[in-house]
Parts: structure tokens; C-alpha cells; sequence
């Protein structure tokens, strides 16, 4: 998503070069590690979310079919 201003410039993230954007969230990300607030995905909960994906892809295939 790009944020613009009325005269058409981009503001924030969509500002910065791609190497910033990704240095920023690097950092984060190395933050929330070090202070032990990352979140941990157990296998229960990723293959819930696979399936999930996967019958909404099935669901959008089948009803393409039927119309």
C-alpha cells in the first residue's frame, strides 16, 4: 500500500528505498527475538492455517466451475 499526499508524493515507508524499508524491519524483528516477545507458531497451529488456505482454494476453483 502507498500512501500519497495530495500532490501526488509518497510519505513514510513508500518514501524510503527497498534497502531501508528492509533494514527497519530487520530490526524489529531482531528486537522482539532478543526481548522474547516473538511469537511461536506451534505445528498444530500451522497446518490449521494450511488448511484453512487450501479449502478456500478448493472453494474459489469449485465455485468457478459450477457458474
Amino acid at each position: 500500500m502507498i500512501l500519497r499526499t495530495t500532490n501526488g508524493r509518497p510519505r513514510g515507508l513508500a518514501a524510503m528505498s527497498l534497502e531501508r524499508r528492509r533494514e527497519i524491519a530487520s530490526k524489529g524483528g531482531r528486537t522482539s527475538q532478543a526481548r522474547g516477545t516473538v511469537y511461536q507458531w506451534t505445528v498444530e497451529e500451522v497446518s490449521a492455517v494450511g488448511k484453512k488456505g487450501s479449502a478456500r482454494y478448493a472453494f474459489r476453483r469449485v465455485d468457478s466451475f459450477v457458474k
